[in-house]
């Protein structure tokens, strides 16, 4: 098929790579086109034939996956890179330093646990819709119909409301891609930042904690993982723990963080939307989304509840997303103030914060 998706993988295991291979053989869109054992094997093979996307296993004898990831994005900075890792502190710490160097997404090896056919339906439900998703973008990118999409998203926005309320609060939602974006925007907000920041980010327990670490080493602002119970006050990051819904409940004057494991939405927990409504409910008027890089739709129906209340909600733009499907979905929903990129987006939430 001309059209098939080309994968490459790397793992030094030789069982991993067949039960990728058989994932993938099971798939009419997909095609293996080359494995490798290691890092250098699979630097010096991708750079003869470049394919869609490149999986690739964190820890590997020879050459790391860290060390392969950085020479791979340099030589090409557009090819989507999927890290295979297992589910461990080290795994995990490893994963989220890939993500923040540029992999666009990340998938957990089975456990040693699961049978043959338990595995491969795990692969196969985590990593084939990420493949396929990842690669859409990126040929959507570079498709000739380009300018034409990107041009019809004006016509998509709401009409530009003059006067809105300073920002008191600032709520993100992100999924794939979403360790990049946020190393690029977190930072650039100061610690004066009148406003606390509220963030959902789709990973599991481990790495949300880590995720957090990494981030508060890098920002101005404090960054933590949310207990439930903070009061909400300005000059600090709070990141929804993995597992757990995160909420805003006003009691009185004081706003409290609130975890639960309530029914996951969008097939998520943490979700986006769970957050979204309860800012909405708590701040009202004052009240900033901002949705960012993901797959699925997940924070289209908070950024709804958000935006009908008075608040004011920004997406990424297409072009630097990784996934352009939470923010398309909030654009197509009509209620994007604007659409804009990392960079931008870091100036617009310290300017609608300040109530310019």
């Amino acid at each position: 098929m001309n059209d098939a998706i080309r994968v490459f993988l790397v793992d030094d295991s030789a069982l991993v790579r067949r039960l990728l291979r058989r994932t993938m053989d099971e798939q009419s869109d997909l095609v293996v086109c080359g494995d490798a054992a290691d890092g250098r094997m699979a630097v010096e093979m991708i750079g003869r034939n470049v394919p869609d996307l490149v999986v690739l296993d964190v820890e590997m004898p020879v050459m790391d996956g860290i060390t392969a990831l950085g020479l791979i994005k340099k030589q090409h900075p557009k090819l989507p890179v999927i890290m295979f890792s297992t589910l461990t502190s080290r795994g995990a710490a490893v994963t989220i330093e890939a993500l923040s160097r540029g992999a666009a997404d990340y998938v957990t090896k089975p456990t040693g646990k699961a049978s043959l056919e338990e595995s491969i339906a795990g692969i196969r439900d985590d990593l084939i819709p990420r493949i396929r998703a990842l690669v859409g973008t990126a040929r959507r990118a570079a498709s000739p119909d380009r300018a034409a999409a990107a041009a019809a998203i004006p016509a998509l926005l709401p009409k530009r409301r003059l006067t809105c309320q300073p920002a008191a609060i600032v709520a993100i939602g992100v999924s794939t891609g979403g360790p990049d974006v946020l190393r690029q925007i977190l930072p650039a907000l100061p610690a004066t930042l009148a406003a606390p920041v509220v963030v959902v980010q789709h990973m599991p327990k481990m790495f949300t904690t880590l995720l957090a670490s990494s981030l508060d080493a890098r920002c101005p602002l404090t960054v933590r993982e949310a207990a439930g119970g903070e009061t909400v006050a300005a000059g600090s990051v709070w990141i929804a723990p993995g597992g757990l819904h995160l909420e805003v409940e006003r009691k009185d004057r004081t706003v409290l963080l609130k975890t639960h494991t309530g029914p996951p939405e969008n097939s998520c927990r943490p979700a986006v939307d769970v957050l979204f409504r309860s800012v909405a409910k708590a701040y009202g008027e004052r009240a900033l989304a901002v949705v960012l890089t993901g797959m699925g739709s997940d924070g289209a129906s908070g950024a709804t509840h958000i935006y009908n209340g008075g608040g004011q909600v920004l997406v990424q733009n297409q072009e630097t997303s990784a996934v352009w499907g939470m923010p398309g979905a909030v654009v197509e929903k009509g209620v994007a103030d604007a659409v804009l990129t990392p960079a931008e987006l870091g100036r617009e939430i310290i300017r609608r914060v300040a109530g310019a």
